[in-house]
């Protein structure tokens, strides 16, 4: 089966910005480009940082302050952000990362935990080859039933390549899924239930099939390759 990655809805074609690339720039490439953050990179495209609309909205909401106690509140990174004049000195950084070959379900999850709304993507070099947003990562959920399907149907198949009897049948109605029929063992219908979930575009499975023989005790029914 195939499992998207973060190559899959990327944007290779980056808005990118240098540590000395001043504020004002930084905010006519937002506001000309319509987007929320652009990442700082180096001479070898290397990711230094990324400077997001907050980031800048900081820079508005410092300046001109000059009571200590509001400093003290919040830190030495207010008062560096307070007279920031570059895209260097006004980064967040370290950046926060994926690789192009990152399954887009792990890349939504480090988004949210790090609370960003968009990624840089670097390749196995390290260079920067992309950036995937949350609304890139939200195209999976547009694909066609009749696409989800087919995917749906090559998931069954690989969990139930060593099964000798029975079959399992699939339908898909606006990426819901219904798994019917009868395998051999418990632990294949898990099987093709969970690799049925990993499909691009699917948002609920209803797993409806039977089994023969209960082997949970015996084995892990999903191998860790297919993890994304």
């Amino acid at each position: 089966m195939r499992i998207w990655h973060v190559s899959d809805v990327m944007t290779a074609d980056v808005v990118t910005v240098g540590p000395a690339t001043p504020y004002r720039e930084v905010v006519a490439l937002l506001a000309a480009y319509r987007i929320n953050a652009v990442p700082v990179v180096d001479a070898d495209r290397r990711v230094l940082g990324v400077v997001s609309e907050s980031d800048l909205l900081r820079k508005i909401e410092y300046a001109g302050t000059d009571r200590p106690q509001w400093f003290e509140l919040r830190g030495r990174a207010a008062r560096r952000k307070a007279g920031a004049l570059t895209a260097g000195e006004l980064m967040t950084a370290p950046a926060e990362v994926v690789l192009a070959t990152t399954g887009i379900r792990t890349a939504a999850r480090r988004m949210d935990e790090a609370h960003v709304k968009q990624l840089p993507v670097e390749d196995l070099l390290g260079r920067l080859a992309g950036i995937v947003s949350r609304s890139d990562l939200l195209k999976e959920h547009l694909r066609h039933d009749d696409d989800i399907l087919a995917d749906v149907r090559a998931a069954v198949g690989e969990a139930t390549l060593t099964e000798r009897t029975g079959s399992v049948g699939a339908v898909v109605d606006h990426g819901q899924v219904t798994l019917s029929g009868r395998v051999e063992r418990w632990s294949t219908a898990v099987l093709a239930e969970r690799l049925t979930r990993m499909v691009a575009g699917v948002v609920f499975v209803d797993s409806r099939i039977a089994f023969d023989v209960d082997d949970h005790d015996l084995a892990d029914p999903v191998p860790a390759y297919f993890v994304a």
